[in-house]
């Protein structure tokens, strides 16, 4: 427990100083180490634990440039690989300073690295020559000063500090001055008066020491030769000149002009110009002085980025003789152009990127430079496209490439992307890195269908087995990502029931008349389908990917059944009483063992008078339930007539004693189906007097009867729904029933009476041996699409039709039970037999 303890402790406290040294680890080495010399035990400084750093592969990122360290994989210490010389590498650069990066893996991390190299003594003073010539006058005065040419030290700091002394001599000294921080010149000071006649030549030792541990010299042999009588050295108009030139100047060109006068005559006042004491003695071949102008130009390329200024002394020499000499300083100011474009390096590239990767994911870790200086070497950096990747700056010169904006596989699903850099010059110099950036599916997308209601018809009767529709959902997803599998998700009918709802016999799931292809999304048919027990089967289809984890969509399915004509018409029983024997038959098929119908009808009645009317339905739809009513028997010119679409039978001419006392009618009912399918049946019209057609009547209307089927049977579902709905308006009619049958009773006593009258009244009664039961002619015709449509008894077009109706209440009672109900048409009979009375005789 205490270890772990210690360890967090130690992390923690490495955390601390990293953050508080900016991120960046520090270290030194003298130059001239040796291989092996560790430098710094990195693995450590970096809060990583024993064989941390070779397993997550610690290493150094080359940027083109030898380092001469290196990181060592087993311990994790920054050790000296080559030889470091601190001259060779950085020049007179101080501090000189190898910047450096570190690359950590799992995670990816980066960090910087300095290390500095340290300056030793290992650099002499070197002098230009190893022996200077002088040439004094004799008549030069004591004080008079003559400079040297200093020496230079390729090391820096105290170790390039240089010290002169001078050897002992009765007639000079040395005079130091310090001319700037980087230059200190040496001067021969003369003391005593010279006699070229007793020493024509002084030989002097000046020696250069350094300030090192321990001081390196360097010496240079003076030879002094005295001159004779030329008293005035040349003389320069300033003492220092200052000079600037572009480092892009070409070669040749024209820096500054010096000039040097002396006030001797003739040739002791002709003066040559020469540059010595170059620092850096590289100057030497990149500067010229013409010696007779004194015209300073430019004989070699500069490079601000090399050496930035150069220190040289001109010499103006007369040609007297002895020949004098004056000096002047040039201080040459090499200024920088943008001339170096930005560099841009990939350190470190994470591809593919995972569409669904969080926004700050680092992409990849760039480092950029620029060997200006100034704005010119200030670099700024963009990525373009500038979505939906950006460039976050890390440290100086070092960037990370990180996401932005979320990304979709779907619309890209490659990013090549450029890392810009362009620096502040005039003008820019610009540079770039081309990145290509793949990006991995991950399942973000559901399926979806194309739309989101299919609506779908199958023909009733279809095999089992059949292909109803193919239903398709794309996923834009990859590889299983987007490979979809279907199947019926939820919905169903109620068997028996047209709508589909639960009624009838019973729910089924849709999954019992259908199923669909897992694969390709083929609906079939699992069996055949029925429009009357099924019209519409509403249901959903899901679509499902293979991704992790998977997604879904959902599709509605409206299966519309299509009507096959697979229904013949069926004849429904009279509303009165209850039904008789129909009979019904195949399509195109004649009548087969037909019904018995029985109607009455008066003699004399005129032409259009409604007998009765045939009901029938279609369990089919539409076209295949459209019936139409056609009298096959007697066919040619008979006394009846059949409605097209309305099924009313009624008189095609006035009835007379010679159409006999009874006419059998055979009556078909087809539907519009193709191949078209039918029913028959018969109707028995007995013909009676117009007072036995009364009686009738009124027997019919008491009975509470239209139609009766000429033998009994039970009552079907049709007839014992028109029973209940007359039962139901008896109560209230009773008193209407009493009126009309007084009615009926002063009608006949007033034919007792008059015996005779001018026109005997045409009624059209239907006659049976049950209840009559009053019918409603209609123009409109059937057309009936199940058997749940209205079943009405009366359907009446207007109230302006002049049919005569009249009943009779002689009819002879049916065998069967009379029926206990009034029907509902009471007042329509009442207002038709009273619009109908024949005026009395005088």
């Amino acid at each position: 427990m205490s270890v772990c303890v210690r360890a967090v402790v130690r992390v923690l406290v490495l955390q601390a100083a990293w953050a508080l040294g900016g991120g960046q680890v520090r270290y030194s080495v003298p130059e001239e180490a040796k291989g092996g010399t560790v430098v710094g035990r990195l693995a450590q400084d970096l809060g990583l634990e024993a064989g941390e750093a070779e397993a997550r592969r610690l290493r150094l990122v080359s940027q083109g440039r030898r380092a001469s360290v290196e990181v060592s994989g087993a311990s994790g210490a920054l050790v000296v690989s080559s030889r470091l010389d601190r001259e060779e590498l950085c020049g007179k650069s101080a501090p000189c300073a190898l910047r450096l990066e570190v690359l950590l893996e799992r995670p990816l991390r980066v960090f910087h690295v300095e290390v500095e190299v340290t300056d030793i003594n290992d650099n002499a003073p070197l002098f230009p020559a190893a022996t200077k010539n002088l040439s004094i006058a004799e008549l030069s005065l004591p004080g008079s000063r003559f400079p040297l040419e200093g020496a230079s030290d390729a090391d820096i700091g105290a170790n390039a500090q240089l010290s002169y002394t001078l050897s002992p001599s009765e007639h000079f000294a040395l005079e130091l001055q310090k001319k700037n921080e980087r230059n200190i010149i040496p001067y021969l000071v003369l003391k005593k008066p010279l006699d070229r006649e007793s020493l024509a030549e002084h030989r002097l030792l000046l020696t250069a020491s350094d300030g090192g541990r321990p001081s390196l010299t360097g010496t240079v042999e003076l030879v002094v030769s005295v001159l004779d009588v030329n008293d005035n050295a040349p003389q320069f108009n300033q003492s220092v000149y200052k000079v600037q030139v572009l480092e892009s100047a070409a070669e040749g060109t024209l820096v500054a002009q010096v000039s040097a006068t002396d006030l001797d005559e003739g040739s002791n006042s002709e003066v040559t110009y020469s540059a010595s004491n170059f620092i850096p003695l590289s100057g030497r071949d990149l500067i010229s002085v013409n010696a007779q102008t004194g015209e300073i130009r430019l004989v070699g390329p500069l490079d601000f980025e090399d050496v930035s200024v150069f220190d040289f002394r001109i010499e103006a020499r007369d040609k007297g003789t002895p020949s004098l000499s004056g000096h002047c300083s040039v201080e040459l100011e090499v200024l920088d152009v943008n001339d170096n474009a930005p560099e841009v390096w990939v350190t470190s590239l994470s591809v593919p990127v995972a569409e669904d990767a969080s926004l700050g994911t680092v992409v990849a870790l760039l480092s950029v430079s620029d060997r200006d200086s100034g704005s010119n070497g200030r670099v700024r950096c963009a990525v373009w496209p500038p979505s939906p990747f950006g460039l976050v700056a890390t440290f100086a010169g070092s960037y990370s490439l990180v996401l932005r904006e979320a990304l979709d596989r779907e619309r890209v699903s490659e990013y090549e992307v450029e890392v810009r850099a362009e620096d502040g010059g005039a003008p820019p110099l610009r540079a770039s890195r081309g990145l290509r950036v793949p990006v991995s599916d991950v399942n973000d997308n559901a399926p979806a269908f194309a739309q989101a209601v299919y609506t779908v018809l199958a023909r009733e009767n279809n095999a089992a087995g059949a292909e109803l529709a193919r239903l398709w959902a794309r996923d834009p997803d990859e590889a299983g990502n987007g490979r979809v599998s279907y199947s019926v998700a939820e919905g169903g009918a109620g068997s028996g029931s047209g709508s589909g709802s639960g009624s009838g016999s019973g729910w089924r799931p849709a999954s019992s008349y259908v199923s669909v292809d897992a694969e390709s999304g083929r609906l079939w048919a699992l069996q055949p389908l029925d429009y009357e027990e099924l019209q519409v089967l509403q249901f959903e289809v899901r679509a499902v990917d293979a991704g992790e984890p998977p997604l879904c969509g959902n599709a509605t399915v409206q299966l519309f059944v299509v009507d096959e004509n697979d229904n013949a018409p069926a004849l429904l029983p009279p509303a009165g009483g209850g039904p008789g024997p129909w009979a019904a038959g195949e399509a195109s098929a004649s009548a087969s063992a037909p019904g018995s119908l029985w109607a009455w009808a008066a003699w004399g009645a005129p032409a259009g008078q409604v007998v009765a009317k045939i009901r029938a339905v279609d369990a089919d739809s539409g076209y295949n339930a459209w019936l139409r009513y056609e009298l096959w028997e007697p066919r040619g010119k008979g006394p009846f007539r059949v409605g097209l679409y309305s099924g009313e039978v009624s008189t095609a001419r006035a009835l007379e004693e010679a159409d006999g006392p009874r006419q059998r009618l055979l009556i078909v009912v087809r539907d519009h189906g193709e191949p078209s399918r039918s029913a028959t049946a018969t109707l028995s019209v007995s013909l009676v007097e117009g007072a036995e057609a009364a009686l009738a009547a009124a027997g019919a209307v008491s009975a509470g009867a239209g139609l009766r089927p000429a033998a009994g049977a039970e009552g079907g579902a049709a007839a014992a729904a028109a029973a209940a709905a007359a039962a139901a308006a008896a109560a209230t009619n009773v008193w209407l029933v009493v009126a009309i049958c007084a009615v009926s009773s002063l009608f006949l006593l007033a034919v007792v009476l008059y015996g005779a009258s001018r026109w005997a009244p045409r009624a059209a009664v239907l006659s049976g041996p049950g209840p009559a039961t009053l019918v409603c002619a209609s123009e409109v015709g059937s057309w009936s699409y199940s058997q749940r449509q209205s079943r009405s008894l009366c359907v009446a077009d207007g109230a302006g039709k002049s049919d005569l109706m009249v009943f009779s209440p002689n009819c002879p009672p049916p065998p069967g039970p009379a029926p206990k109900e009034t029907p509902q048409e009471l007042p329509a009979l009442l207002d038709t037999v009273s619009a109908t009375r024949p005026p009395l005789a005088p």
